[in-house]
C-alpha cells in the first residue's frame, strides 16, 4: 500500500515590525478589540483601516478580563488579509501548558509578534466568579519565549520539532507610583528577552520624558507610548475612576467638557500627544476602544506616518 504524504502549507510570516524596530524607525501600532462572538468582519474592517498607517495592530487577550474572541484566532486571520498583528497573550487564563501550546500555535500560524502580559483580575471583568490561573507572569512568560526560541521547552527539554520565532514584547508603566519597582521591572523584562515595550496611557509627559531619560535610555529597546483616544469629559472621568494609575489632568476634561464635538475634540487631544511623544521616545500605541476608525484620521492630524 502507498503512503500519501502531505504537506500543510502554513501562513507566509509577517515580520516588518520586527524589521522596523531593527531599523530604529519610529514605531506605530494600534489597538482592535476581538469581537464578543462569532462574527470577525467589523474587527477585520477596523484593522483594514491600519493597513499600511501603522506597522501592526495589536489584538487584545480578554483585556480588563472581559470575554472576546481568542488573539490566536484573530491574529491568524489577520495574517490572512496581508495585516501584521500583535498577539497579546496573558497568563490570567492558562498555565505554562497552555501558555506553550499557544505560542508553538503562533508561530505555526505565521504570527511572530507577541506582547507578554500577566492579565488584568477576574475581578474587574464580566466573570468575576471566573478561577483565575496566574501560573506564570509576565516576566517568566518572557523568558518562556525566549527558551522556546531556542528550541527549549519550560522544563529546558528540547522541542523535537523545532524551535520558535517569536518577537516578544512587553508592558510598562511610566507613570508608576514606585520609581524602583517601575526601574527593576523594565530591567527584568529586558533581562528576559524584551524586545519592544508598549505603555500603558501617558497622560503626564513630564513622567515619560523622566523614564525615558533616566532607565530606558540605557537598554536600547524602542519604548511607544500609549495614547488613548478620549471620547468625551464622562469617557475621561470613567477612566480615572476605573483604570489603575491613570489619572487624566483636570485641564483636559474640561477642554472636552466644553466642546462642542467632545470626540473631535479627543482626536485634537490625542494627536497633539502623539507629536509630544515623537520628541521622546521612539514609537506610539493608539488605543480608540470602539472608535478605531479615528486612529488614521489622529494620525493625519499629528503628521505622523509610517
Amino acid at each position: 500500500m502507498q503512503e500519501n504524504h502531505t504537506t500543510i502549507h502554513t501562513s507566509n510570516s509577517l515580520t516588518s515590525f520586527r524589521e522596523a524596530v531593527q531599523a530604529g524607525e519610529f514605531l506605530i501600532t494600534a489597538e482592535v478589540a476581538p469581537p464578543k462572538g462569532g462574527d470577525i468582519n467589523h474587527t477585520i474592517a477596523m484593522s483594514a483601516t491600519l493597513k499600511g498607517r501603522v506597522h501592526a495592530v495589536n489584538i487584545t487577550d480578554g483585556s480588563r478580563a472581559v470575554l472576546g474572541m481568542s488573539p490566536l484566532a484573530v491574529c491568524a486571520i489577520l495574517c490572512q488579509h496581508g495585516i501584521e498583528p500583535i498577539c497579546q497573550v496573558a497568563c490570567r487564563d492558562r498555565n505554562r501548558i497552555g501558555l506553550q501550546a499557544d505560542l508553538m500555535g503562533a508561530h505555526a500560524l505565521g504570527i511572530r509578534n507577541i506582547l507578554a502580559l500577566t492579565g488584568d483580575p477576574v475581578k474587574a471583568g464580566d466573570h468575576p466568579d471566573a478561577r483565575a490561573v496566574f501560573d506564570l507572569e509576565s516576566v517568566r512568560l518572557l523568558q518562556l519565549i525566549t527558551n522556546m526560541n531556542q528550541g527549549l521547552d519550560f522544563n529546558h527539554r528540547t522541542l523535537v520539532d523545532g524551535g520558535l520565532d517569536l518577537f516578544p514584547g512587553a508592558a510598562v508603566d511610566p507613570q508608576s507610583k514606585s520609581w524602583s519597582g517601575l526601574q527593576s521591572r523594565f530591567e527584568r523584562k529586558v533581562q528576559a528577552g524584551a524586545q519592544f515595550f508598549q505603555s500603558q496611557l501617558i497622560t503626564d509627559f513630564e513622567k515619560l520624558e523622566k523614564f525615558m531619560d533616566k532607565i530606558a535610555s540605557g537598554y536600547n529597546k524602542p519604548v511607544l507610548a500609549g495614547i488613548f483616544l478620549l471620547k468625551s469629559a464622562k469617557n475621561a472621568q470613567f477612566i480615572n475612576r476605573m483604570v489603575p494609575g491613570v489619572n487624566i489632568p483636570d485641564h483636559i476634561i474640561q477642554r472636552l467638557a466644553k466642546a462642542k464635538y467632545p470626540l473631535e475634540e479627543g482626536m485634537k487631544i490625542a494627536s497633539e500627544q502623539v507629536r509630544m511623544a515623537k520628541d521622546l521616545c521612539q514609537g506610539v500605541h493608539i488605543m480608540a476602544v470602539k472608535k478605531e476608525e479615528a486612529i488614521a484620521p489622529i494620525l493625519d492630524l499629528a503628521g505622523v506616518s509610517r
